[in-house]
């Protein structure tokens, strides 16, 4: 590959939390930049209602004007209530994301030197989501064998040094504010992102940007977790995005911050690992 830009934001929260500044200015970012790729992952919705994912769908379809866009669902995008613990109508659980965003909770971008994976982390409330604590319910995510097994054959036809990317909703390292996990089984699942060589993963979640890396044998996973672009960011800090550039040789993760005074977002911390 040579260099491929990508448009990391999530947790747009359409509906009550939702700030329309600032949506209207990621809007023009992404027409000004063209990013070849971008990607939402999750939470598009604040309560999984029609008119919430009409909005979204509209500033998925302006992205598409001059970019790849790839989203998948997020906790308030499942309508966890029509089938509680399996017990109910399974398929009415993502029945409004897919009619108005994407039919696929896990669709695939293949771009020259690059292979970008979404995978649903979103099940609602499952006995495989459950936790000892109740503030877990409906929040957690999770993966199972069959998800996994499924991304290890998309990434087997990639070239040995193609980008792989996954995005999911679920962040997989611990939040610096909330100090929790969003994805259950977290170390377990990275170990299977390393044995598939994932370069990086896109998440959201925990309404708080962090840019992790995690060092493995053979080679390391860079984390982006882009903060939520709503009302609803964590600790009061400012809504934020993340703008990465992926070469050969690095991959370069770029915050923008949210500025009231400005009108738009601006540059943020900046941060280059080596591939």
């Amino acid at each position: 590959m040579t260099r491929l830009t990508l448009f990391h934001c999530s947790d747009l929260h359409f509906g009550h939390p939702a700030v329309p500044a600032q949506y209207e200015a990621l809007e023009a970012l992404i027409q000004e930049q063209r990013y070849d790729v971008v990607a939402i992952s999750g939470d598009l919705s604040q309560r999984a209602r029609a008119g919430e994912f009409q909005r979204a769908r509209v500033f998925i379809q302006r992205a598409e004007r001059v970019s790849r866009v790839i989203v998948v669902p997020g906790n308030h995008d499942v309508a966890w209530w029509f089938a509680p613990l399996g017990l109910g109508d399974d398929m009415a659980l993502l029945a409004k994301y897919r009619r108005y965003i994407d039919d696929d909770a896990e669709p695939v971008l293949r771009l020259p030197g690059a292979v970008v994976a979404g995978i649903n982390t979103a099940h609602g409330v499952r006995w495989s989501t459950l936790t000892w604590n109740p503030r877990d319910i409906s929040i957690i995510g999770h993966l199972d064998r069959v998800q996994l097994d499924r991304l290890h054959a998309t990434f087997a036809d990639a070239p040995p040094d193609a980008l792989r990317v996954v995005v999911m909703h679920h962040n997989p390292m611990k939040g610096e504010l909330s100090g929790r996990y969003g994805l259950k089984h977290s170390r377990r699942l990275l170990t299977e992102f390393a044995s598939l060589g994932v370069d990086l993963v896109l998440c959201g979640h925990d309404h708080q940007e962090a840019v992790h890396f995690v060092e493995h044998t053979a080679k390391g996973t860079v984390i982006s977790t882009a903060g939520t672009v709503s009302a609803r960011s964590r600790g009061g800090r400012p809504s934020s995005v993340n703008s990465i550039t992926a070469t050969a040789d690095a991959i370069v993760v770029d915050t923008l911050i949210w500025s009231d005074a400005a009108r738009g977002f601006q540059p943020g911390p900046s941060q280059r690992f080596a591939r």
